[in-house]
């Protein structure tokens, strides 16, 4: 039976675990910014990370923090009790045949951060024997600001509070269950170009009322940064913030209620849907 924490069941503090080894298949973009996030948050010491790639010599900054890397997965598998597989879908069956005769139920969990595969396909390859946990990263990852989504199979408390701990580090994750994860892709993967869309006209709107581009840039993230925050540290819904600088013949109002006229909202969930609409139709 597959195991799946809610929002409200988020285990955070310092797991207990910090003696595990990790190993991470795949340094490309997504496998190396997990890598050095883990090792700059103090989460896990240099000398218990494993982080492979056919051609290491892009990985040298991990390598001069005490990484360990290399081009064998099978070493790593072996030195690790955890696995996260972060190599291209098309890879994965692949990687996971070639690393099978090393896996071992009683030792190894695996975590795929891997676009599109679900966990019954990783069990077509490894048996279901194993603790998996299936996440969902974001680009902001890089920057320790992640939104991650994760579901688990055969899990167990100790297991997901390491997870959420490892994950915790690269920004915020959230349990969900493992039918969310196209949903979850739009909001909080697709959600980011969304995002960096509004952005963009947030800019250009100001470049025509006289900001010059960089001003203007800088005003517009930085904005958006802090309402962001403010909704993710006061737990407040949206409304409530727009009714605070929202004033009766405001210059606020008067723009929002011309954005809406204009379809803004409707716009951007009639945008969501689509992108829901074509993953599931791609499948």
């Amino acid at each position: 039976m597959d195991h799946t924490h809610g929002s409200a069941n988020i285990i955070t503090g310092k797991s207990k675990i910090m003696s595990k080894k990790l190993a991470i298949i795949g340094g490309g973009n997504l496998g190396a910014s997990m890598a050095e996030g883990l090792v700059s948050s103090g989460f896990i010491l240099p000398e218990h990370l494993t982080v492979t790639k056919r051609n290491i010599s892009s990985l040298s900054e991990l390598s001069e923090k005490g990484v360990l890397v290399t081009s064998d997965n099978e070493i790593a598998v072996k030195e690790a009790d955890w696995i996260v597989l972060a190599v291209k879908p098309f890879q994965l069956k692949e990687v996971l045949s070639a690393i099978q005769p090393c896996l071992d139920p009683s030792k190894h969990i695996l975590i795929s951060v891997v676009t599109g595969i679900w966990i019954k396909d990783i069990q077509e390859v490894v048996g279901n024997r194993f603790a998996i946990f299936r996440a969902m990263p974001n680009t902001a990852i890089a920057i320790r600001e992640s939104m991650t989504c994760v579901c688990s199979h055969q899990a167990t408390e100790a297991q997901l509070a390491y997870v959420t701990d490892l994950f915790n580090q690269l920004g915020r994750s959230v349990f969900i269950e493992e039918k969310l994860m196209d949903a979850a892709t739009v909001l909080g993967a697709c959600g980011t170009a969304y995002a960096m869309r509004y952005i963009r006209a947030n800019i250009q709107g100001g470049i025509e009322i006289g900001f010059n581009v960089a001003t203007a840039s800088l005003i517009a993230a930085q904005t958006v940064k802090g309402a962001a925050e403010l909704l993710l540290q006061k737990n407040t819904h949206p409304e409530q913030e727009i009714d605070k600088v929202t004033t009766p013949k405001g210059c606020t109002i008067a723009g929002l209620n011309e954005m809406e006229h204009q379809g803004f909202s409707s716009s951007l969930i009639k945008g969501i849907i689509t992108s829901y609409k074509k993953i599931v139709d791609d499948m």
